[in-house]
């Protein structure tokens, strides 16, 4: 079994309730990054994660690393619409999708911090725990290979 499966089962494992909800369905919908979806980007942020994780050997709460990595962009709606509360979306989007995620999944303290500060440093408190900083550097990572992926004509593989 490949690393990328592997890790991929563990998402599908810690995410499964996540994954079939109506919230992430909608993501679906939503463009993130060039022609990648919230859903998609989620997802790849969630596996590189886990790859992340156990790469560097790090004792991590899988299910809050899965957990936290699926919602961290749970904001639901297209924040590339014209739109005058969409202009300041990288500062402002944590709380939405930390607000939707309470609504919709009970979220233990872990999962909250990685929803909450995924965006350090524009989000000016640093990640409190271990989990936090993996998504937190795997969502730049995915965020940098999808952008570079649309402006230099490349397919990503997962």
């Amino acid at each position: 079994m490949t690393r990328i499966i592997r890790d991929q089962e563990t998402v599908r494992r810690w995410g499964a309730d996540i994954l079939k909800s109506k919230g992430m369905a909608r993501e679906k919908r939503f463009m993130q990054h060039g022609d990648i979806s919230c859903y998609r980007h989620s997802l790849r942020v969630a596996s590189r994660s886990v790859r992340l994780a156990r790469w560097l050997r790090l004792k991590a709460d899988m299910r809050a690393l899965v957990r936290g990595a699926l919602l961290h962009d749970y904001f639901l709606y297209d924040w590339h619409e014209k739109d005058a509360s969409h202009k300041w979306h990288g500062f402002h989007h944590p709380a939405a999708a930390l607000k939707n995620a309470s609504a919709d999944f009970g979220l233990s303290p872990r999962e909250r911090d990685v929803i909450a500060k995924h965006m350090f440093p524009l989000t000016l408190r640093p990640p409190r725990f271990r989990e936090s900083w993996i998504v937190c550097l795997a969502d730049k990572w995915c965020a940098l290979e999808e952008t570079l992926a649309v402006r230099l004509g490349l397919t990503l593989k997962e």
